[in-house]
């Protein structure tokens, strides 16, 4: 599947249990900034397990722009001699990040603080989503940004020639932006601190304390604290990748859901500031459990096994739960529509500018597919009747947003009808395993000429 070709109409049908051992990519988080913080390390920089879908490759492209050299070697691993803090040379080219929020704000992150100048542009998904939250930011450092109206892309940045700390307190529960400026800050005298009031995933001040970053976390009133001491000479790691949370979301869904399923996603990361979604399912009455908990590469590490499960219930999630599950909400729409009873979202504000308004095309498919749903900003409500109560049969349409086509394909595996997708092609962008993996364990995906109209 390419993201970046021409659609690939899909549908899922029911076919029976999902039974076997799914094995997920690496973590998509953990790779972008392994790239990276290796290309601004000085020396080379080991990965194995590093996630080979095409939002990594494009980050990986990106760092080879900026003079690091990154080799993928025969047996999977990578290697990154990095340029050093500050040593990015000035691309020749436009930077395309495809389809990766995460990668061009990382990145942007990274040289707003270098003394070149860069264009990023994207995929016709990215091109839509606001950039002005990262920007913003960054010129606080003394970094200028140039795009479209509305702060999107194509953009150019202007990096700092004499950068500046600064102090910045996240508005809106993000860690791209938070990472964004600390890598920034990598490269800016003195003490750079960021402020949150919501802790979010952590995977980048894990990183850089990895690779000898002067880094504290601090619990206050305001909220945690991150203080960053800039200039630092990185030294490179040896890093090992989990496999990644969010994709593992999708086989343990389908499991939970498709009647007699029974299904192992060993080594998942479970960091704190990720794992909301599986112990939200949990609470749900979902048969779902950790085995095997270790410790990998500085980040907690468990086998997932998945079994169906009848007699889940409504809840509500809570709002201070969305930065560690906030890209895992469109499956979990659709465990919801077999529970019984609501299941309410609360503070998922972010989800309308992720690739898509991932709450409205959540709505919009699941009630083509008979599920009665509601929604406001900030909140979405799904009502559940239960096994076997979802129609299906529409075809709902992806948004080039590559978990909305995975949650729509998940949820065709339990509707009495299938469902289908207008375009599963983004899929490749993060799990581009996804259809082989899901039908070896049993699941009914095949691509097809589109025939019914788009819900």
């Amino acid at each position: 599947m390419s993201g970046h070709g021409q659609p690939i109409a899909m549908r899922s049908r029911p076919r029976g249990p999902l039974s076997g051992t799914a094995n997920v990519p690496g973590d998509k988080s953990i790779s972008h900034r392994a790239l990276i913080l290796g290309a601004m390390a000085v020396g080379e920089t080991k990965i194995t397990g590093l996630l080979e879908g095409e939002d990594v490759l494009d980050t990986a492209k990106a760092m080879r722009a900026f003079g690091a050299e990154v080799y993928r070697h025969e047996d999977g691993s990578w290697s990154v001699h990095g340029v050093g803090t500050g040593g990015f040379a000035e691309p020749s080219q436009v930077i395309d990040c495809g389809n990766s929020g995460t990668g061009v704000r990382l990145i942007m992150g990274a040289m707003a603080t270098c003394p070149i100048a860069v264009t990023f542009t994207g995929d016709a998904s990215l091109v839509k989503r606001p950039m002005a939250r990262v920007t913003d930011p960054l010129a606080l450092f003394g970094t200028q940004a140039v795009g479209r109206a509305g702060g999107r892309l194509p953009m150019t940045i202007v990096g700092a020639a004499e950068p500046i700390p600064v102090t910045y307190t996240v508005p809106v529960p993000s860690a791209q932006v938070k990472s964004a400026v600390l890598l920034a800050g990598l490269n800016a005298p003195g003490k750079t601190v960021v402020i949150e009031r919501e802790a979010t995933r952590d995977h980048t001040e894990r990183m850089l304390t990895g690779f000898g970053a002067d880094l504290t976390v601090e619990e206050t009133e305001e909220g945690r604290v991150i203080t960053l001491t800039g200039q630092p000479e990185l030294k490179p790691q040896t890093i090992v990748v989990p496999r990644d949370p969010s994709s593992a979301a999708f086989p343990v869904c389908a499991a939970l859901i498709v009647p007699g399923s029974d299904v192992l996603v060993p080594g998942i990361g479970l960091n704190p500031t990720r794992a909301g979604l599986f112990y939200t399912l949990q609470e749900m009455g979902a048969d779902l459990t950790f085995e095997n908990m270790r410790e990998e590469g500085g980040e907690p590490v468990a086998d997932l096994h998945a079994r169906y499960s009848p007699d889940m219930k409504g809840i509500d999630v809570p709002a201070d739960r969305a930065a560690s599950m906030i890209d895992e909400y469109p499956v979990l729409s659709v465990v919801a529509s077999f529970a019984t009873g609501a299941t309410r979202f609360l503070g998922v504000a972010e989800l309308r500018v992720k690739e898509s308004d991932r709450i409205q095309a959540m709505v919009d498919g699941l009630i083509a597919c008979g599920v009665a749903v509601d929604a406001g900003d900030d909140w979405m409500t799904v009502n559940g009747d239960g096994p076997g109560s979802v129609k299906g049969g529409a075809t709902c349409v992806s948004h080039l947003d590559h978990r909305i086509a995975m949650s729509f394909l998940v949820l065709g595996m339990a509707a009495r009808e299938g469902v289908g997708v207008d375009d599963g092609s983004p899929i490749a962008t993060s799990f581009p395993i996804f259809e082989p993996l899901m039908q070896k364990l049993g699941g009914d995906i095949a691509r097809e000429t589109l025939g019914a109209v788009p819900a």
